[in-house]
């Protein structure tokens, strides 16, 4: 898995979303765009693609899209229309883009080697304003509100904010 962290400025999010589309598909990887602030850390997205492929693995998953299911895991939700509050959206926006080598993917060459070049393709498209890191300090408002982790939780342990994002993560599994 790679990651782009970087600063978005979309105008039209149906073009770049067909973009990272056509990007994912010549190289043969699951590309998914985030808005920053409902991202915890590396770790977060890393569970989210592994609980995604275990339920697809499974025949258990919700979405027939690979990248739609990375990101019901990542958000904690099963409905998509409000695991899309997590994607980004037209106008600028400090981002996460995640890359993937599919394991289902045809395609020639090595899975790090396919990252790697489709994450050069997504770096230089239009849309990517600057890579800068975006992953650095998190959203701690946004984050506990998005993933409902009150007060009280977090009194109530010492694990950090990433953790509890986390365990939001599985917890989706267990729900289904």
């Amino acid at each position: 898995m790679e990651l782009l962290e970087c600063r978005l400025a979309i105008d039209d999010l149906d073009a770049f979303v067909a973009e990272l589309g056509e990007i994912g598909d010549r190289h043969g990887v699951t590309i998914q765009a985030f808005d920053a602030r409902y991202v915890a850390d590396h770790a977060h997205l890393d569970r989210a693609v592994e609980l995604a492929d275990r339920a697809i693995d499974r025949g258990e998953n919700v979405a027939r899209d690979r990248a739609v299911e990375i990101l019901l895991y990542a958000a904690g939700r099963r409905q998509i229309d409000r695991a899309l509050e997590m994607g980004v959206d037209e106008g600028e926006t400090e981002a996460v883009v995640l890359l993937d080598a599919d394991p289902a993917s045809e395609t020639d060459g090595e899975p790090a080697q396919r990252e790697a070049a489709a994450l050069e393709a997504v770096a230089d498209l239009a849309a990517v304003v600057a890579e800068e890191p975006t992953l650095a300090s998190s959203d701690e408002p946004v984050l506990c509100e998005f993933f409902d982790v009150t007060d009280a939780e977090r009194a109530a342990t010492d694990a950090s904010l990433g953790a509890l994002v986390r365990e939001r993560v599985a917890l989706l599994e267990v729900e289904k």
